[in-house]
């Protein structure tokens, strides 16, 4: 009885393998963080880098500072700042004519230093937000997360406040008032830009609390964590919204003392 040739086996295909999402460069990060942030976030995971978004915040705020230095100065600058602490600036009205300007040649020394340092400045700002927000989530909510890949975060997301710095220099360019001129807040980006300071400094420091860019770098932050850990995004918002409320709690405190 005749058989049928056997018929070769084929050979076994291999599986293909299952790939992550493909690595970024650092310039496809910094444009993701404003049109796909979770993918800037999911790739810190890889690479923890942050030289590139604080470069260009370094950048733009030495910029920001050498106009206000140019178009505004920063005598002015303490004026409008005193303006907004009125016991402060019943003191120097108490002072002897030589003492305060002595008072205020220091202050005005001082602010230009502190602003030309900004960078550095910086740099320790988004440390400590690091440090805060590691600490919370790695202890009180147990995630897995690590040190450096949370500073990488909040500086990346942080970039949104460049635009307040690049709108401040075009208005001060295009030849604003400087009697007006808030360092602290020098772009119509929030509530309090619409109030005089000097009316009501607490009003002013709850108002100015409630700006574009800031709530944008909160919603960042929030969905970063989500990105580079396993925490639920419900979590990530109550923890870092709760903390900016306690640090505008902490402005209004001290708003309040000065008025």
């Amino acid at each position: 009885m005749a058989t049928n040739p056997s018929v070769p086996s084929q050979p076994s295909q291999p599986l293909p393998l299952t790939q992550g999402p493909a690595p970024l460069s650092e310039g496809q990060r910094l444009i993701n963080v404003f049109f796909a942030p979770s993918k800037t976030f999911t790739d810190l995971r890889r690479n923890a880098n942050w030289w590139a978004p604080f470069l260009i915040m370094a950048i733009v705020s030495m910029m920001f500072v050498y106009v206000v230095d140019q178009k505004v100065g920063f005598r002015k600058v303490v004026e409008n700042q005193i303006r907004l602490q009125p016991k402060q600036a019943d003191r120097l009205e108490r002072l002897p004519a030589d003492q305060r300007e002595t008072a205020m040649r220091q202050q005005t020394g001082f602010w230009r230093a502190f602003s030309y340092a900004s960078p550095l400045v910086g740099l320790i700002f988004y440390a400590i937000i690091a440090a805060v927000l590691f600490a919370t989530f790695k202890f009180a909510v147990s995630a897995d997360i690590r040190f450096k890949t949370m500073f990488a975060l909040v500086i990346y997301a942080w970039l949104p406040a460049v635009f307040v710095s690049l709108l401040a220099i075009i208005s001060l360019l295009a030849g604003v008032s400087s009697d007006g001129f808030m360092i602290q807040n020098p772009a119509a980006t929030n509530l309090g830009a619409f109030l005089d300071p000097t009316a009501s400094p607490v009003l002013y420091a709850l108002l100015s609390s409630v700006d574009v860019f800031t709530i944008w770098s909160l919603i960042l932050m929030a969905i970063g964590v989500t990105c580079i850990s396993k925490v639920k995004r419900g979590t990530a918002f109550a923890v870092v919204l709760g903390w900016y409320g306690l640090w505008v709690l902490i402005k209004l405190g001290l708003a309040a003392a000065s008025a």
